[in-house]
């Protein structure tokens, strides 16, 4: 039974654990976090992502803690409404079709819970050092003595540390887009019900969204930024900088700025892609955006996740201890799926892709098995 490391426990890497649990792996994750993480913005499920939610046997459960919005209002930068919607809403698209949005903690929380029993999963520990030879990869952990695997996967994120451990620094293949995100938790201030507000001023913006029965908020929040230096982006540095931009605001700005100085899940990071030639080097893989990150601008890093995490295991069930083989056939694949998919991201500068290239995008693939 070959054993393989994976290195993130979002979605990525448990849905990975998983379909290799299935084929006969033996999976373990490591996560430097002490558990899974709460927080985040909802994430959708589209096209061909939900074929392979479906054969999880998830898609139901899915479906249950879906966001169910009715609509959304545009705002000028004052606070009035110029627009409004009850058919679609910038984060989910159309209301009527089969896509599922949903808070990115849950599907995180549904996958693991649908794994624990036969994944082993080592919270609280980061990989250090990787050291392949012909016969496998020595891990070295922060705290944990080191083992030797026969595959390691990168599903660590857009700051993956296995890639920068077995590819190299992160600024040979990041490629900034010009802005950043932060996503924050706050009370439904607004008493808004089951319907999002979205508001442009200058060059930032948000979007609010009511969660949890409208018991809470989740605001997204935009600005156009070059690449901060590495002093700007410290935690309580950034939720400085992020709190000033909100207060700026003519509308809610007070109110949003201090929802920031308390939120629990602050985050903030810069919006770009990572972009490779390859995903594999020796018998370590990247997965999802640590590999191929298209920003959440695009809409379909989780749907890439699960996509790319399906195809990969499949590729090593087939592949018969071949790694190198299995890789390849990874990459041939998968790579048109994510080309189309970060195409989204960059289509329409400051707005959503079309709905026909969305369409397109999320169904270019076509799952085996």
């Amino acid at each position: 039974m070959q054993t393989v490391l994976i290195s993130g426990g979002g979605t990525a890497g448990p849905v990975l654990a998983y379909w290799l649990r299935r084929h006969g792996f033996a999976p373990t994750v490591v996560e430097h976090a002490p558990g899974l993480r709460p927080g985040g913005q909802a994430v959708d499920i589209r096209g061909v992502a939900l074929d392979v939610v479906e054969r999880m046997g998830l898609l139901e459960q899915a479906r249950r803690v879906r966001t169910r919005m009715r609509g959304m209002s545009v705002l000028a930068p004052d606070g009035q409404e110029i627009d409004r919607s009850t058919e679609a809403t910038f984060s989910s698209g159309r209301l009527d079709n089969g896509d599922i949005e949903l808070l990115r903690e849950d599907l995180v929380q549904m996958v693991y819970e649908h794994t624990r029993a036969d994944v082993e999963y080592l919270f609280g520990n980061s990989i250090t050092a990787l050291h392949e030879d012909e016969t496998g990869v020595r891990v070295d952990f922060t705290h944990e003595a080191s083992r030797t695997f026969d595959l390691v996967i990168g599903a660590d994120g857009l700051h993956s540390t296995v890639r920068r451990l077995a590819f190299g620094p992160e600024e040979h293949f990041a490629h900034h887009l010009g802005s950043y995100l932060s996503v924050f938790s706050a009370d439904n201030f607004l008493a808004l019900d089951n319907w999002q507000m979205w508001l442009r001023d200058g060059d930032a913006g948000f979007g609010i969204m009511p969660v949890r029965d409208n018991a809470e908020l989740r605001i997204a929040f935009g600005f156009m930024s070059a690449p901060l230096a590495d002093d700007l982006r410290k935690g309580d540095v950034l939720r400085q900088l992020v709190h000033d931009k909100l207060a700026s605001l003519q509308w809610e700005g007070a109110r949003l700025a201090k929802a920031v100085e308390t939120a629990p899940d602050f985050y903030c990071d810069a919006m770009a892609q990572i972009r490779m030639e390859h995903w594999s080097q020796g018998r370590v893989a990247l997965l999802g955006d640590a590999g191929y990150c298209p920003s959440p601008l695009s809409g379909q890093g989780t749907s890439l996740a699960l996509v790319g995490a399906y195809v990969l295991a499949s590729c090593l069930a087939q592949a018969h201890g071949d790694h190198r083989a299995a890789y390849s056939r990874y990459e041939q694949q998968l790579r048109p799926f994510v080309t189309l998919n970060q195409a989204l991201a960059t289509e329409n500068p400051g707005g959503p892709a079309s709905e026909a290239s969305v369409a397109h995008a999320k169904n270019a693939i076509a799952l085996n098995g």
